[in-house]
């Protein structure tokens, strides 16, 4: 087979042109409460990532990991709480049937995105 330096230009320039973004994987941007913040009373947790999500395939669950007045409290997934992806697909969302009580909190999440690897993260804040 013969060396074409034609198709070997062609192929140079398509892995210069496809976008980065074919290769990344979803990361989280923002979150509502933020990060480590100490918020009033809510029932909402939003995680924001920078790409469409697979709603089947990605989710959130919210666990308790401190009770003021309480030292060594044992982490606690939280009962009635529901994990969705938001219409838009980049968000997950977290309900909760009730306003969470006061403690500190880590929304534990696995994301798929298009390029299908599964992504694990945690993101923490405190309710007063």
């Amino acid at each position: 087979m013969k060396f074409n330096p034609f198709a070997a230009v062609i192929a140079a320039l398509a892995m210069v042109l496809i976008p980065a973004t074919a290769f990344a994987h979803p990361k989280l941007v923002t979150a509502t409460p933020a990060a480590n913040a100490t918020v009033a009373r809510t029932t909402t947790i939003t995680l924001t990532f920078s790409e469409r999500l697979t709603p089947k395939l990605s989710t959130a669950t919210l666990i308790m990991t401190g009770m003021p007045g309480m030292a060594n409290h044992p982490d606690m997934k939280m009962a009635g709480v529901t994990s969705a992806v938001s219409a838009d697909g980049k968000s997950i969302i977290l309900t909760s049937a009730k306003p969470l009580p006061a403690g500190s909190y880590r929304a534990d999440w696995v994301v798929i995105g298009a390029d299908t690897h599964r992504i694990t993260g945690q993101h923490s804040f405190s309710v007063r």
